[in-house]
């Protein structure tokens, strides 16, 4: 539910350390609260942010072609583009790291290239892609809190959110199509609309077992 975020975050080597005394770290492992303290300390701290949002459709048009890394790559090429740094760490989404290294770098602007690293788990690893993925967790939770005011109870937005998938669920069942602001061809929407198919009462909707959405994260040193 909600856009695809990706966001940079460039930081001095210098400000590296300040960073972990603040607390920075996957963003996966901080309750909102805490995202949300931190995030204005991060932009204290970096010298460049920059935030890349693909609406349902985009990412949609990019599924049916099954190039959705090939959108991520573009929208990490763009990000990397616009924070001016000299070494980019990216959190890789395909299987081969070098692969989807290689995908980014020929998508950056004519010019000199930063050296780029290309890292799976690297919103873990690296502290500056940690203060990224913050970033991007807090603006995401935005979005979808934008959406919460127009249509009240939408849950977290995200699978494993019973509520998300119920309130999916009867809005496919009294509009007969899915939210505008949801992937048709996310996993859980196929299941919604299968089960709708075979009749599955709403009750129903939701036991399934289905992959957690993600959030990428591009993070630099200068």
């Amino acid at each position: 539910m909600g856009p695809l975020v990706v966001a940079g975050v460039s930081v001095e080597k210098r400000n590296l350390s300040r960073l972990r005394r603040v607390g920075v770290r996957d963003s996966k492992l901080l309750s909102p609260k805490a995202r949300c303290q931190l995030f204005g300390k991060i932009v204290d701290l970096a010298e460049h942010i920059c935030i890349f949002k693909s609406d349902c459709n985009e990412v949609d048009n990019y599924v049916h072609s099954n190039m959705l890394n090939k959108l991520e790559a573009k929208a990490m090429a763009a990000v990397i583009d616009s924070i001016y740094a000299v070494r980019v760490y990216v959190d890789a989404c395909d299987v081969n790291s070098t692969r989807y290294r290689d995908c980014v770098e020929c998508h950056l602007a004519v010019g000199p290239k930063p050296r780029i690293f290309s890292l799976h788990h690297c919103d873990r690893t690296s502290i500056v892609v940690s203060a990224a993925s913050i970033v991007a967790k807090v603006i995401r939770d935005g979005e979808i809190q934008k959406l919460r005011l127009l249509h009240k109870d939408i849950g977290s937005g995200y699978p494993c959110d019973k509520k998300t998938m119920r309130f999916i669920a009867q809005w496919i069942s009294n509009h007969h199509d899915v939210p505008p602001f949801v992937r048709k061809t996310w996993k859980p929407v196929k299941v919604i609309l299968e089960n709708q198919r075979r009749g599955v009462p709403l009750g129903e909707v939701g036991r399934e077992k289905v992959s957690l959405a993600v959030t990428r994260t591009v993070g630099s040193m200068n």
